[in-house]
């Protein structure tokens, strides 16, 4: 596919959005550009639809390369959510484009946490024991129906994590009987978010010794809020000032 500086946002920026989009700059006088074309869209298409290949003249549609800082060619570009995420200047040999390429298809963990269903979720994170976004759904379900102890055991395999950490430090106040956050617990769990924030941090001037694992339960749940949370940015306010 040709693209141009009039087709470049929709065919390009917009189109990664959904499927990666390789952006190749070439110019028609450019020996080692045609000695890459035709590799590059022999291993595109072997991908069967998984990655979409874009010419771009520079030549042509000059604005474009000053735009992307294009000083030498043949120069590709990934584009992936919009930015660029990989590239590569000169020809390469064969292996070399099917390594570039494979790097921007999704693991087969990313596809199974894609689904999200247990047996999925157990099949990630067998493979990737460590990885958050496969862990915290699995452990989720899996407290749902009250095995605790099979979570925890999960969750430790996680480093650096607040939400993970937090659903630990949740397990761990379950098993208490003081504080009793079993409303805040029950809130959260029925999407009453607002409401399970101010349950827990009207309990931690109260809480003593387990005063910091409510501190990770409220985290875990900031951090998956977001940043751009207007509630999680008030509650960061009222966690600070509950603690300090």
């Amino acid at each position: 596919m040709d693209v141009t500086e009039a087709t470049f946002q929709t065919a390009v920026v917009e189109r990664s959005q959904t499927v990666p989009v390789v952006v190749d700059f070439w110019a028609e006088w450019c020996g080692p550009c045609r000695q890459l074309g035709p590799v590059l869209e022999k291993a595109v298409a072997a991908r069967e639809g998984k990655i979409e290949l874009a010419k771009l003249d520079v030549d042509a549609n000059p604005n474009l390369s000053r735009t992307y800082g294009i000083q030498s060619i043949p120069a590709v570009k990934a584009f992936q959510g919009g930015q660029v995420t990989a590239e590569f200047i000169g020809a390469q040999p064969p292996a070399a484009i099917d390594r570039f390429l494979d790097e921007l298809l999704p693991s087969r963990a990313d596809e199974l946490i894609a689904l999200g269903d247990e047996a999925s979720l157990r099949e990630a994170v067998a493979l990737e024991p460590a990885r958050a976004d496969a862990v915290v759904p699995l452990a989720k379900l899996l407290i749902a129906r009250g095995d605790q102890e099979g979570a925890l055991a999960l969750l430790r395999e996680v480093p650096g994590s607040f939400i993970a950490d937090g659903l630990a430090a949740r397990i761990r106040l379950v098993a208490l009987s003081d504080p009793d956050l079993s409303d805040a617990f029950s809130a959260l769990d029925a999407g009453q978010t607002e409401r399970a924030l101010d349950l827990l941090l009207s309990a931690l001037p109260s809480a003593n010794g387990a005063k910091d694992d409510v501190r990770r339960v409220v985290v875990g749940i900031l951090d998956e809020l977001g940043a751009d949370s207007e509630l999680a940015r008030e509650s960061r306010r009222r966690l600070a000032a509950a603690l300090y």
